[in-house]
């Protein structure tokens, strides 16, 4: 089969919109209210509320009605016991999204705690479950109050049973309750085994592209084809029950060939056989995949790589169609009901119901669900059911069904008249123990048979014992059943006890409990009566639950992680982490470094290690060789390409590709890189008569492919952009016509190697080589390893130098599992190191004494609080390292790997840890703030960037060393304080001040028509080489987008209006700030999207008074915060019409704009004359201090220094430095990011009104002199370049070639990137030496 890949994939935003438009429609069965919250019981009659008993008549259960005083006020049972209930019958099948409790009114009778139980018939219940548990609510604690609990999980039911489990200590249990929800109706189907509802096609043949299939089902099967479809050419989708789990198989196609392989199985949900309701949605987008079972959602990617979903005729609802090709043999058909059958829009039920499909398998097709009558019973540990049977008689004939996750466990005991007989539960395996004693001999019997029976499942357990003979089976498979003809005499003693047996006996049973659930009962080949049992009319019980299967896969969702294999009881589970290469409760810590560079401050040498660079992560771990003898610390990934390997036989129409794989994943490399300081590789291309990238048409014969499929036109030596090899930018080729020595297409050997360097185009994963094939011609390639030193994550730290000083980041998502390290020094004797807060949820990590570190959470248990003591003090400043887990099972908290302690989870209660706020690092209210330094922060896997975010956040530094960690807190505004042998210094370059601590204003005076401008884009420098130019555009690119902006200055005037500052773009955007002529301030933002400009009076008061104003603001995306002086900050929004990027960012003015781009010209003519006449000081744009750079080249003017390289920064008119008088309040600056505009790539511009000063007094006559030589000589220079360009019109031409829709790139596989058609866009520059 062939295919034709798609040549677009579609956006996520379509993907998204088209997901939520067709979910939308295949809810009709849900109500459409926007909120679900009628009152559901206190309608009801009377009659539909029932209970387990009644204290008297005034107490009877329907009085039981939320804020009523009917009768004794509510509902009480004779006996305050766990065996009590209170039962709700809706009338119909209703959506219940709350429920909330009271007491019995003015009375001491409440309950405090109470469990939920819902079904559809009365019978069969299932308990509410939250959080992997069988929820108990928290009640009442009075007997007026309303406790209102809304539920997470909502649930469709008709019946709601309210079991109380605790109840007021001054009285008995009393009870009033409503319940909150709303109407729901759906078209049910039954379906019993035989019929299949066949959704026929509109065409024969479809070419699905996308799918939504929705659906409820229930079923006490275990197994059962729900939904199936198939295609001649091999796709098929099936949907289906497998050991009541859900697997979904589906393939888009695969190829004859067998190199591509479509088929993907994806497993979800346990224990769905519990004949209770249960909902599918599945969302298919080309390959991409949502599978959801109950809310739940799994995301993956089908494999192959067709997008199609080829099916013929139609689709099969219920079991496998009757004609076309089955996939498999022995798969039965589904066996239950199913509601609300969604597909793409039609609705399947109602369509069958209208006799729109073919029904006709069915026998007798049903629209109403028919129900099955088993009784399941619950057991605990300390329950027990005893039976009654025939007494005296020579047979025992029993049989059950039962599930559990416990390995052992007492199914059923009986005291024979003369012995005792066991069925037992021991490692997995049905064991049967016959024990009868008489006057003569003892017999004992053992039979065995069935393995791994805790699965979960039900089995079936049959035992025939009589005279001589005892037979045991298992799932009723004959073929296995285990005989024993030993002598035996059997005399029946008439009680059977399943479930558990706690009395004295001569012959105890192996086993005296049993956790699980039975139905199916037989007691000497008779139903067992349970409903009789229930009533009290027959047998006896103590703490089961009847009509009820209360079991819980713990495994599912597997929250073990990494691999680890997950293992469970009925009370818990555990993980085995052997192998993976992580450990703790749920193998979530990696137990390896995260770089050759910790492995090294460990004191280990060189060798090879496994690394886990992301800790916690996705990433697993891998090896890697470390190199520490040199004073770097080089990491090294090895490829299997061979050295020097041959290529023979390649052209341009047909490249070889040699493909380079690592001994770890493309993302562990990149991983690798990303935090890498530097990263090289060498590459080595020897050539005879083979071409490597120069071709007379531009596209060289030989590309390689690095990170992101992308494919590059350098060699090593070169960097991205040139077209070179490493003796091209050095000017050494063999022949100086030719960029790379092999591009000479020399008969002998010659060679093009060097270093790749540019990390993020690193690892080499493919190269194509393009010129081999004439005669004679050869290449021999290598590629080297990766090599890269450094490890950016593991110094990234932060130094904390004032108790209030904190970091802020976005919330720490932790639900389930959270891991937390880092390193600390500190001479402080206690300090909070981070926290994170929810509505009660917390997290916090802190040095409460100068020996104990607190690890303290909250997820809705209530506080806990781990504690590690050391035996020396913390506070010596020096590194120590701190490392804290929490996950469902256990809290760790660990210190310098010394110290340790841990605390388990609670069986029962909450488990997510719930956050909304901020992550701090450091106390964010200031209380116990923490001073001192914390690196190398990661938290689940993920290093928190402290130094970035330090360099925009007052009172924290970037970094962490010996005096800047003492002293740096005196570098102000943003001045970054530098490590010295002797000493340190604040480097002042990024910010707008001067001085020794940075805390000198730096002001200009402005006269009218002075202006200041600053280029973002950097322009041309003459003399400057093509190769120099390239590298440029690379490091600074061209396209500034910005959105977020933090502006500070502060000025003083009498005159207005004026424009302070005027960001101007390529584009109509632009930012303002301006005096109006009313002396008040206005911002204005036109950044798209609205017909006029976004303008926000900052202040009406008149602020061209003479006195100095400040002005610090900022910009995220729509918001807006604008602080005036002293006054608190204002915050504003851009519309939802506004675009929120700045495009193309070109230029900034202070003082006055002459720009010859696009301009508001309404603001230039109200504002833009005569110009701001003033002090401007501490101007600041993103990291950019304009007015301070135009100062600093206006002094080196007038010291007729050297002139520079080029400036991004221009003035005109007279500009003149001031102090600006006295500054109104001190703020540090928004932010001291570096400047990510170019400083070096802009010519100055021509002032407008220059006027020309002739120096040392020149006299006129000289001049007129001086100017007729100029002439002359002009004259002769222009004829002899005419000649010169004449006679060398063909030298030196040079092409550069780069693939069109390179963006694309990154996107595509590395083999679409190797093979895909070129459709170069060739740049001819024609570049001529010229030499006089």
């Amino acid at each position: 089969m062939h295919r034709q890949r798609p040549a677009q994939r579609p956006t996520l935003l379509a993907l998204v919109l088209w997901i939520f438009c067709q979910v939308n429609s295949v809810r009709g069965a849900l109500p459409t209210t926007q909120k679900c919250d009628e009152a559901l019981a206190s309608p009801l009659p009377h009659t539909a509320f029932t209970s387990s008993s009644v204290f008297s008549s005034g107490y009877a259960p329907g009085y039981a009605k939320l804020n009523r005083r009917g009768g004794a006020g509510g509902w009480s049972p004779l006996d305050s016991d766990h065996y009590q209930w209170l039962q709700v019958d809706l009338g119909s099948r209703r959506q219940v999204s709350a429920i909330a409790t009271q007491g019995r009114y003015s009375s001491s009778d409440w309950t405090t705690q109470y469990r939920l139980l819902y079904s559809d018939t009365g019978r069969n219940w299932k308990p509410y479950h939250q959080d992997g548990n069988i929820w108990a609510f928290s009640g009442n604690s009075n007997s007026e109050s309303a406790v209102r609990h809304e539920l997470q999980q909502g649930i469709v039911a008709r019946f709601l049973r309210l079991i109380p489990v605790a109840w007021s200590e001054e009285g008995r249990i009393g009870l009033r309750i409503e319940v909150y929800g709303c109407s729901y109706w759906a078209d049910v189907i039954n379906f019993d085994g035989q019929g299949v509802i066949s959704y026929r096609f509109k065409v024969k043949k479809m070419k699905i592209i996308k799918d939504v299939i929705a659906l409820r089902f229930k079923t006490s099967e275990s197994e059962g084809v729900i939904l199936h479809g198939e295609g001649q050419q091999g796709d098929y989708i099936t949907l289906e029950l497998r050991k009541a789990k859900l697997l979904l198989q589906i393939n888009l196609g695969s190829n004859q060939y067998g190199t591509i392989l479509g088929h993907t199985s994806v497993t979800t949900g346990s224990l769905l056989d519990d004949n209770h309701w249960h909902s599918v949605v599945i969302e298919r987008y080309r390959r991409n995949v949502n599978f959801t079972l109950d809310g739940h959602t799994q995301h993956f990617r089908t494999n192959g790589e067709f997008d199609h979903l080829d099916l013929d005729y139609e689709l099969s609802f219920g079991g496998m169609p009757y004609s076309g090709k089955p996939v498999g043999g022995g798969r039965k058909n589904f066996k239950g009901c199913m509601e609300s059958i969604n597909y793409n829009g039609d609705n399947i039920t109602d369509l069958a119901r209208r006799k729109k499909l073919d029904t006709s398998s069915f026998r007798n097709l049903s629209f109403t669900c028919v129900e099955t009558h088993t009784f399941p019973v619950f057991f605990n540990a300390t329950s027990f059911l005893q039976l009654p049977g025939r007494a005296n008689h020579n047979t025992v004939s029993v049989g059950f069904q039962f599930r559990t996750w416990n390995p052992d466990g007492l199914l059923l005991f009986s005291n024979l008249d003369d012995g005792t007989l066991e069925i037992s539960l021991e490692d997995g395996k049905i064991i049967i123990h016959i024990n009868v004693t008489t006057a003569v001999k003892n017999y004992r019997v053992d039979l065995l048979s069935g393995s791994s029976l805790n699965d979960g499942q039900w089995h079936a357990v049959r035992l025939v014992a009589k005279e001589n003979f005892a037979m045991l089976t298992v799932d009723g498979e004959e073929v296995s059943a285990v005989r024993s003809t030993s002598p035996l005499s059997i005399t029946t003693g008439g009680t059977y006890h399943l479930g558990g047996y706690f009395l004295q006996t001569l012959f105890p049973p192996s086993q005296r409990s049993f956790q699980g659930c039975m139905q199916a009962i037989l007691v000497d080949d008779q139903p067992a009566d349970l409903h009789a049992v229930e009533k009290g009319t027959v047998g006896a019980f103590e703490n089961i639950s009847l009509d009820m299967c209360a079991i819980i896969d713990r495994c599912m969702p597997n929250h073990c992680e990494h691999g680890g294999r997950c293992k469970q009881t009925w009370d818990s589970f555990s993980c085995n982490c052997d192998g993976t290469g992580y450990n703790g409760a749920t193998c979530h810590t990696s137990i390896h470094e995260p770089s050759c560079e910790a492995y090294k401050h460990l004191g280990r040498s060189s060798d090879t290690y496994w690394i886990d660079p992301d800790g916690s992560g996705p990433l697993g771990p891998f090896k890697v060789n470390c190199n520490m003898t040199e004073d770097k610390v080089w990491t090294t990934v090895m490829n299997n390409l061979p050295p020097r390997i041959s290529i023979t036989g390649s052209s341009r129409e047909r490249r070889t590709v040699l493909q380079v794989n690592y001994s770890s994943s493309m993302d562990q490399v990149t991983a690798i890189t990303t935090s890498a300081e530097h990263c090289e590789q060498q590459i080595t291309y020897s050539c005879r008569m083979s071409r490597l990238l120069n071709t007379p048409d531009g596209t060289p014969y030989t590309w390689w492919v690095g990170r992101g499929s992308e494919k590059h036109f350098y060699w090593g030596g070169s960097g991205p952009g040139i077209q070179k090899c490493a003796c091209g930018m050095d000017k050494s080729c063999i022949d100086p016509k030719y960029d790379c020595n092999c591009d000479a297409d020399a008969k002998q050997w010659k060679e093009d190697s060097g270093l790749l360097t540019y990390k993020e185009h690193l690892p080499v994963s493919q190269v194509a080589v393009g010129d081999t094939n004439r005669l004679g011609s050869e290449a021999k390639l290598t590629v080297g390893p990766l090599r890269c030193h450094g490890d950016s994550n593991y110094w990234n730290a932060a130094s904390f130098t004032t108790p209030s000083s904190y970091l802020h980041f976005a919330t720490f998502q932790g639900e389930t599992s959270a891991d937390i390290s880092f390193y600390f020094k500190t001479s402080a004797p206690y300090g909070v190191f981070l926290e994170n807060l929810g509505n009660t949820d917390f997290i916090r990590l802190e040095l409460k004494s100068p020996t104990v570190v607190s690890f303290s959470f909250d997820v809705g248990n209530g506080p806990v609080e781990l504690t590690v003591h050391s035996a020396t003090p913390l506070n010596d400043d020096q590194w120590h390292r701190v490392m804290a887990e929490r996950n469902i099972k256990e809290a760790v908290l660990q210190v310098d790997q010394m110290y340790r302690t841990s605390r388990l989870a609670p069986a029962q209660g909450h488990t997510r840890l719930e956050l909304f706020s901020q992550l701090y690092v450091g106390a964010a209210g200031g209380q116990r703030g923490f001073l001192g330094c914390i690196r190398a922060l990661r938290m689940n896997g993920i290093t928190l960037n402290l130094e970035e975010r330090a360099k925009v956040t007052p009172g924290v530094m970037s970094g962490c060393q010996g005096h800047c960690t003492s002293f740096g807190m005196y570098c102000r505004n943003g001045g970054k304080c530098v490590e010295r042998y002797n000493g340190y210094l604040c480097d002042c370059t990024t910010t707008a001040f001067n001085g020794p601590f940075c805390t000198k204003d730096v002001g200009g005076f402005f006269e009218a028509g002075t202006l200041v401008k600053y280029n973002f884009m950097p322009e041309p420098v003459p003399g400057a080489s093509k190769d120099t130019k390239a590298l440029t555009q690379q490091l600074m690119p061209n396209d500034v987008n910005l959105t977020k902006e933090d502006v500070t200055l502060s000025f003083s005037t009498s005159s207005a209006p004026a424009i302070l500052m005027y960001v101007s773009s390529k584009t109509q955007d632009y930012l303002a700030v301006v005096l109006r002529h009313n002396g008040s301030l206005q911002v204005r933002y036109n950044l798209g999207g609205l017909r006029e400009p976004f303008a926000i009076d900052v202040d009406q008061r008149n602020l061209a008074n003479g006195q100095p104003h400040n002005i610090n603001m900022s910009r995220l995306n729509r918001s807006i915060s604008i602080q005036l002086d002293h006054y608190p900050p204002m915050n504003y929004k851009l519309p939802d019409a506004s675009d929120i990027q700045f495009d193309l960012v070109k230029t900034l003015f202070l003082g006055k704009v002459y720009e010859t781009g696009p301009i508001d010209p309404i603001l230039i003519e109200q504002y833009n004359s005569p110009g701001f006449i003033g002090c401007l000081s501490r101007v600041q744009f993103n990291g950019v201090a304009p007015l301070k750079s135009a100062l600093r080249k206006a002094a080196d003017a007038q010291a007729d220094s050297h002139p520079a390289s080029a400036s991004p920064v221009s003035y005109q008119g007279k500009l003149v430095q001031s102090n600006c008088g006295a500054s109104p309040l001190t703020i540090p600056p928004m932010s001291t990011a570096p400047n990510p505009w170019p400083l070096d790539n802009t010519d100055a511009e021509t002032p407008l009104n220059e006027e020309r000063v002739i120096p040392n007094g020149v006299n006129r006559d000289s001049a007129i002199i001086g100017g007729i030589i100029a002439v002359v000589i002009f004259t002769i220079l222009c004829t002899l370049v005419f000649l010169i360009r004449y006679m060398f019109r063909h030298k030196g031409t040079y092409h550069t070639n780069e693939a069109k829709g390179s963006g694309e790139s990154a996107t595509e596989s590395a083999d679409t990137a190797i093979i895909g058609t070129d459709n170069p866009e060739t740049i001819d520059e024609s570049k001529k030496e010229w030499f006089i």
